[in-house]
């Protein structure tokens, strides 16, 4: 697997990579998280040190770039308004 190629997105940090992960998970495309080992035993970000990607597999890399490019575009929110509802809770 030619992982550069299946690189979808790059960020500074595992929070947001976790998020877009997630977000990828939710409309089916698993994807692996890539990046420095220092931004996991130290947790800074310097001169791309602390670059994590998020990786999809090659099927995948043109759904996963349009499903994130609507993102991007704001056809992807969640409102103020949005509530839980208590049916939904345990």
């Amino acid at each position: 697997m030619a992982e550069e190629e299946n690189c979808v997105f790059k960020t500074n940090g595992d929070t947001e990579a976790q998020q877009v992960k997630a977000f990828l998970a939710a409309h089916g495309i698993p994807a692996a998280l890539r990046g420095e080992a220092l931004r996991m035993t130290h947790g800074f970000t310097l001169d791309g040190l602390g670059v994590v990607r998020v990786c999809v597999p090659g099927p995948l890399v043109e759904k996963a770039r349009q499903l994130l490019a609507e993102v991007e575009s704001g056809e992807w929110s969640i409102s103020d308004q949005s509530q839980i509802d208590p049916a939904d809770q345990p």
